[in-house]
């Protein structure tokens, strides 16, 4: 697999979605004035990820390039219809298309794990995810800024239109890559597939120790976030628009995250690279109770470092420790326990804000990471790392 080809689809989509994402609750708030219904974009594109483990067993059933392409293509198809979303009665179109869009997203992630596992030599999966890792995080430094301008100017439907457009280029990259990928049939039905994703993960100790500590570090990210607005406005004496600076910040620390992420994982284990990553985030998140703007700014960037540290071991490993005929769907369930303890965290943080100062609460977040961390540092795991006999008998994808 070529990863210049690949990593320009990351590229491309990766701006189309973070302009998407803003813009949705733009959107629905200017239309209807509700704030509530504006937080609900976000639950939308968050649902699907509770059916990880299911959409992850579709992605075992069919050759992954392909699907990533129909995927791809029918998102491109499907983004113009929100160009009737121009008043509050069609809203609920929207709405619609975020689910969709959700699942597609669900989709799409366990399909990629799976291409590079069955594609990638295992020493070079971390690279692979590092270096993805940072083009995501580099587009979330510019796609904001062109969306917002956009829908400012123009409304919703030319971003609509434009993330249709990164999606048919991202298709068309998709198709592009030369990978010769060994089909092998599941042996289990629906409900089996399922249940062989949860046991892959959850049956292997070390597997299960770094996706529940990245489910851990999420949950964590979630209460901190939900605490950023409090911190800018009482703790640093700024309007809410500062929290675009901060995220800024967090953003640079997770693109030099993603870059030095392989390069560590050639010379720690995953549990390693995890256990530093929750120490950091820790760090970043007790110095934001310190009311100077400098102070704030490195410990934004110093949790941008932190926190992908933790989300790239644990991918890292389930793609180096299930057989490559399986990743779709252990990288389904990985995705679900990592990501859904977030948006349960945003909503749980949201109430803690409303009764706790963040001064008293993100002290809490910072000890309850480093003790996460300490426990990961401990391990038996931390040191020896996994094993690297579950990619015997990965079907014989090469790649050209």
């Amino acid at each position: 697999m070529r990863l210049p080809l690949y990593l320009c689809a990351v590229l491309v989509s990766g701006f189309g979605t973070t302009a998407m994402w803003l813009v949705s609750g733009i959107w629905v708030k200017s239309l209807t004035g509700s704030d509530s219904l504006a937080a609900l974009t976000a639950f939308a594109l968050w649902a699907p990820a509770l059916f990880g483990p299911l959409l992850g067993g579709l992605v075992d059933r069919v050759p992954r390039r392909p699907l990533l392409v129909a995927a791809n293509l029918a998102m491109a198809a499907l983004l113009p219809l929100l160009l009737w979303v121009d008043r509050a009665d069609r809203v609920w179109l929207l709405f619609v298309v975020l689910l969709v869009y959700g699942t597609q997203g669900a989709i799409h992630e366990s399909a990629e794990a799976a291409l590079a596992a069955g594609a990638l030599d295992p020493e070079r999966l971390g690279s692979f995810n590092g270096l993805r890792m940072t083009v995501n995080e580099a587009m979330k430094l510019v796609a904001p800024l062109v969306a917002a301008g956009l829908f400012a100017h123009y409304g919703g439907g030319p971003v609509a239109l434009l993330d249709a457009a990164t999606f048919a280029v991202a298709a068309g990259v998709f198709a592009l890559l030369r990978v010769r990928e060994a089909r092998i049939p599941a042996a289990a039905g629906g409900r089996g597939r399922i249940a062989e994703g949860v046991r892959l993960v959850w049956g292997v100790p070390k597997l299960r120790a770094l996706v529940v500590a990245g489910g851990f570090a999420m949950f964590l990210a979630g209460l901190n976030g939900a605490a950023v607005y409090a911190v800018v406005d009482r703790g640093l004496g700024h309007a809410p628009a500062y929290a675009g600076v901060l995220y800024a910040a967090q953003g640079a620390g997770s693109v030099a995250a993603g870059l030095a992420a392989g390069p560590l994982l050639r010379r720690v284990p995953e549990r390693g690279l995890a256990a530093g990553g929750l120490a950091l985030f820790a760090v970043g998140v007790a110095a934001r109770t310190l009311p100077y703007d400098a102070v704030a700014l490195v410990a934004s960037g110093v949790i941008g470092v932190g926190l992908p540290w933790v989300l790239i071991a644990a991918m890292t490993a389930v793609q180096r420790g299930v057989p490559a005929e399986a990743v779709g769907r252990a990288a389904g369930t990985a995705n679900t326990l990592v990501f859904v303890p977030n948006a349960v965290a945003l909503a749980v943080g949201a109430g803690l804000v409303a009764v706790l100062d963040a001064r008293v609460l993100l002290p809490v977040v910072a000890l309850a990471g480093l003790a996460g961390a300490a426990v990961l540092a401990g391990a038996p795991g931390a040191r020896r790392g996994l094993a690297r006999g579950g990619r015997a008998g990965r079907g014989g994808s090469t790649a050209t």
